[in-house]
């Protein structure tokens, strides 16, 4: 225990005092997050996106084919990148390697991106957060959740609450990666319940994720939190995938 708190010890120092960019590994003086500033302009911006749900489209286009066909549950979602590398490789590391700097450092960026569009564009933020959750074997075998923890930084730099036990995942669902979008949204069909109604009453909720592929899980979620009388939802979400041309045709009914 003792190792392992003076481990703890040294990743957090790490974070509060960076000295090496995460990625390019050059030396960082006086920046507040570890990334140089060469780095962060080379990281996959999503410069333009569906006004609902984010997936990349041609400049000039407003709205995605799929959700011109059928409209998800909720009604925006905000994602700062492409899912891209060097994105795929940070944020899979954070996901699976606990590589917890990286997921601080994109969370705070995204963070800062969010507050610009409400500075700026005017976005409404959420009142509350409400990561997705993980199921239990899940989180037993990976130790973390790592939406929860996005959803603890994103908090922080928001100043928005965040609501860790309003939405239980009910249903053992099989892993989405590797599924189409029609077995996606089978697979989490009645997966969540909201357990605590009256925390969501008629606030404005963002559902915080990493990465948004076809958005069944958060659709799912939106839907059970609407249901129980929260008065509007987002996605707020790391990374952005895209999608083909036949996956983005399966977007639709």
């Amino acid at each position: 225990m003792a190792c392992q708190l003076s481990w703890i010890k040294k990743v957090y120092a790490s974070l509060l005092q960076p000295d090496a960019c995460l990625l390019c590994l050059g030396r960082l003086s006086g920046q507040a997050l570890p990334i140089c500033s060469g780095c962060q302009l080379d990281l996959p911006w999503l410069i333009h996106g569906c006004c609902h749900c984010a997936l990349p489209i041609p400049v000039g286009d407003v709205e995605c084919a799929g959700c011109q066909q059928r409209r998800q549950p909720f009604q925006q979602v905000h994602c700062a990148w492409r899912y891209d590398f060097p994105l795929d490789m940070l944020i899979g590391s954070f996901k699976y390697a606990s590589n917890w700097p990286a997921g601080r450092l994109l969370s705070l960026l995204l963070a800062s991106h969010l507050e610009y569009l409400h500075q700026e564009d005017g976005l409404e933020l959420a009142e509350v957060l409400v990561p997705v959750p993980l199921a239990r074997k899940r989180l037993r075998q990976r130790g973390y959740n790592q939406a929860q923890m996005i959803a603890n930084w994103l908090s922080k730099g928001l100043q928005v609450p965040v609501l860790s036990q309003a939405v239980d995942r009910i249903k053992t669902t099989k892993i989405q990666q590797g599924l189409n979008v029609h077995q996606r949204e089978a697979n989490m069909r009645n997966a969540f319940a909201v357990a605590r109604p009256e925390q969501i009453s008629g606030l404005h909720v963002a559902l915080i994720d990493d990465v948004l592929t076809t958005g069944a899980t958060c659709a799912a979620l939106a839907r059970a939190l609407l249901a129980a009388g929260a008065r509007r939802v987002d996605v707020y979400c790391l990374a952005r995938t895209g999608l083909s041309g036949t996956a983005a045709a399966d977007f639709g009914p």
